[in-house]
């Protein structure tokens, strides 16, 4: 997984990413399914193990262009976890009591306590990606929020964090699909906006504002993935790969029990 990892400094050229990669499951699917059911499994009995012990906080951060997958991925991925430790936080356009603050104002109460795993779908990211592409506020303002949400995640991971960062990335006929069948089912087509088709001219606009928010903020504390994600079965395997990485690296263990349990024996 250490490909799709954004090394801090890097440049990124998301042109040099293939998001139809599949790495070495060239068979596809039905060859993918059985690693990633026991990646879940795996991930289930990790996060469990992280809230028994209630010392550690894990972010992740899930972003991507529209139909790249975000709610599939927490949909697939996360499937088994324990609800009781696990929260979903969704970053959607700011009300007026948020735009009367600075832009990481409402996103701090959202972050992963002790034993959590906290999941961002879309994040305080957008301040430096919709805000940027649609000119909702002069660069003058955008620009500088870069350095600012490095502070932020240094905070977060100086006090006990771990941050990992997704970017989802589909190219523009994967996009193009994913919109058609969202039209074409009627089940899926109350997902279409008409909104879509307005962002979908801005690609090029989208593709640089995220090419520089990944370049910029891909640090050794809070690392941005690139995650192909043309194949949602392994963009799904990649995401469970890494998480699993990283919680195993933890080195987490139960708790143990309240004293004088040792021997005893319910009647």
């Amino acid at each position: 997984m250490k490909r799709y990892r954004v090394a801090p400094g890097e440049r990124v050229d998301l042109g040099r990413h293939d998001p139809s990669d599949t790495g070495g499951f060239r068979s596809g699917k039905a060859r993918a399914a059985p690693a990633l059911l026991k990646l879940t499994r795996r991930l289930e009995a990790l996060q469990e193990m992280l809230w028994a012990e209630h010392k550690h906080r894990v972010l992740v951060v899930l972003q991507g262009m529209d139909t790249a997958g975000k709610d599939g991925t927490i949909r697939h991925v996360f499937e088994g976890v324990n609800p009781a430790g696990v929260r979903v936080a969704a970053f959607k356009t700011p009300t007026p009591d948020e735009l009367a603050h600075d832009f990481l104002w409402r996103v701090h109460p959202k972050v992963p306590g002790d034993g959590e795993l906290a999941i961002f779908n879309r994040s305080h990211y957008e301040d430096v990606l919709v805000v940027r592409v649609r000119e909702l506020v002069p660069k003058s303002v955008w620009e500088p929020r870069y350095e600012l949400i490095n502070d932020f995640e240094k905070l977060l991971a100086d006090t006990g964090t771990t941050i990992l960062k997704f970017f989802l990335h589909i190219d523009a006929d994967e996009q193009r699909e994913r919109l058609q069948a969202r039209l074409d089912d009627p089940t899926k087509r109350w997902k279409f906006r008409r909104g879509d088709l307005e962002e979908r001219k801005l690609w090029d606009r989208y593709i640089a504002a995220y090419e520089d928010a990944l370049s910029r903020t891909s640090t050794t504390r809070a690392p941005w993935y690139v995650v192909p994600a043309n194949k949602k079965w392994y963009r799904n395997l990649v995401v469970a790969t890494v998480l699993v990485e990283a919680l195993e690296g933890l080195g987490m263990s139960y708790p143990p029990g309240p004293p004088g349990l040792e021997g005893l024996v319910l009647e």
